[in-house]
């Protein structure tokens, strides 16, 4: 600052004495210029001890006699009175207006700075992704070596969760300087504080520790911590700020975040509370049903006084037997679900063909109904890589679907695709499903039957069975819209390599196989 105010009286004296051979006798205003620079860059003191030091230059170098401060002329006292004057005046205008200038600056900073945080904090989900880029920012608005952030009631309980300098110990100094928040509008101001872990003995950290605390309703949740050599400054007021605004909306974030876990642990506990209830309510209907056609059938056919044929028998047996059947895929079902859901899956995956496979699972889907399913299998197709039981209970459960909600015709078809996979297709020619629906169709408890089948339409969890089979052989689902206008499910799975020396020709499978229920048994058309 010294040699600031001295080169700029040098420079201005050095400028009125090449003016004096020109003819201009009062040049003294020169020196105002000389206080402008100095109040422009140095402030408002600067500039007034530039002002004095002018006058007094001017005296001594310019106004007769030379080279003292003797004054004889009173107009000269006048002229250098005035000087003195508007110097001091002017170096406070012009070292008020820098500050201010400066001080615009710095709000334009700190606002871009926390425009930027609130920025990654609004674009990012929770405070864990947002704070990295949060204290990178802030370290670079605040000038700090390094920036971390911990989340605990304590520092000694904090976790840190996130360091500009990741891998790199955390500092344990003998003292911080911790931002102490003042009371109504006053500005926080940085108290050092000693810190009796430090005490074990260690090497001195050669740099100060800042905190500022983390808080919300009163309450502290964490702390961030910045670096700064210790031979450098103290963090001015727009860094101050700023590392408090940051702390503020931090604060403000995880409070957020606390509100929307909050809220999603309600509604998850709400929608699990309704998803229970519906799989109570489901499997005590489906149980229910089978079980009171099954004690209706024993119970009469126990009754001594009704005289049974045999016919009368074999289709008391027959609806035994499918209602066991029935409740039987209902706890596969469950069973599969609970073992999908914990990843409990493990096929055996072996080749399979399926014009053994397909036309068995159809024959007893048709045992309990009059539709008719057409199986329709190419010639030379290829077995494929499946678990046969996993395989049988896909095709049940896509066959009881459309017997249930189809039409009165159930299409089975099978094709070999170009990029090695087989699929298998069932569709059929009922009213479908909404397009809407479609991409829901293998959700847990979904049901997107055709209006007017009731409320009951069974558990919604077939069709998540069926994809979690696939899925577990290495396959894959897909429903679309049925050809004959209803709805199409297609599993693709992976075929299984032939043998080169592979039985051709006997072994030739038929082109198609037309399956259908009649009443009280099944039957085949060729």
């Amino acid at each position: 600052m010294a040699a600031t105010i001295l080169g700029a009286l040098i420079a201005a004296s050095v400028a009125i004495a090449l003016l004096a051979p020109l003819g201009v006798t009062h040049a003294a205003p020169v020196y105002l210029l000389a206080v402008v620079a100095v109040g422009m860059r140095c402030g408002t003191i600067p500039a007034v001890v530039t002002s004095v030091a002018a006058f007094l230059a001017y005296d001594f170098l310019f106004v007769q006699p030379l080279y003292t401060f003797t004054i004889s002329s009173p107009e000269e006292w006048l002229n250098l009175l005035l000087l003195l004057a508007v110097a001091v005046a002017i170096g406070r205008l012009v070292a008020l207006q820098a500050e201010h200038a400066e001080e615009v600056a710095q709000r334009a900073r700190e606002a871009q700075a926390l425009f930027g945080i609130s920025r990654a904090l609004a674009e990012t989900r929770t405070v864990e992704e947002a704070a990295p880029m949060v204290l990178e920012r802030l370290a670079a608005a605040t000038a700090m070596d390094r920036i971390w952030f911990g989340l605990g009631a304590t520092p000694a309980e904090e976790r840190a969760i996130t360091d500009t300098a990741p891998g790199q110990p955390l500092p344990v100094p003998a003292w911080q300087v911790v931002l102490q928040h003042s009371p109504g509008d006053e500005p926080a101001r940085w108290v050092r504080v000693h810190v009796a872990a430090a005490m074990v003995r260690r090497k001195a950290d050669r740099a100060t520790v800042h905190r500022v605390r983390v808080e919300a309703s009163g309450e502290t949740i964490g702390s961030v911590w910045a670096l700064r050599a210790r031979e450098e400054r103290e963090p001015d007021r727009a860094e101050t700020r700023i590392l408090s605004a940051a702390a503020d909306q931090l604060g403000q974030a995880i409070v957020r975040d606390r509100a929307d876990l909050e809220r999603t642990n309600a509604e998850i506990a709400r929608r699990s509370e309704a998803l229970k209830t519906a799989l109570l309510d489901s499997v005590s209907h489906d149980l229910r049903t089978p079980l009171a056609t099954i004690r209706a059938a024993a119970g009469s056919m126990l009754d001594e006084s009704v005289a049974w044929t045999a016919q009368d028998q074999r289709e008391a047996f027959q609806a035994i037997d499918s209602e066991a059947e029935r409740m039987g895929r209902l706890i596969r079902n469950l069973l599969d679900l609970s073992r999908i859901e914990g990843g409990a899956l493990k096929p055996e995956l072996e080749p399979t063909d399926l014009d053994d496979l397909v036309p068995q699972v159809a024959r007893r889907a048709c045992a309990a109904t009059t539709k008719h399913v057409l199986v329709e299998l190419p010639d030379s197709l290829p077995p494929v890589l499946a678990d046969q039981l996993y395989l049988s209970q896909v095709l049940a459960n896509l066959l009881e679907n459309a017997i249930r909600h189809g039409g009165e015709t159930i299409r089975v078809r099978a094709s070999d695709r170009p990029d090695g996979l087989v699929e298998i297709s069932v569709e059929d020619d009922g009213p479908g499903v909404p397009k809407a629906a479609l991409p829901h169709l293998f959700e847990k408890f979904y049901q997107a039957g055709p209006p007017g089948e009731g409320k009951r339409r069974g558990m919604g969890i077939g069709m998540t069975v069926v994809e979690g089979l696939t899925r577990a052989m290495g396959g894959e689902v897909s429903a679309s819209r049925s050809e004959l206008g209803g709805l199409r499910v297609d599993v693709r799975l992976r075929s299984a390599p032939i043998p080169e020396d592979s039985a051709t020709g006997e072994d030739a499978k038929p082109t198609a196989m037309g399956i259908s229920a009649m009443p009280g048994g099944t039957g085949a058309e060729p």
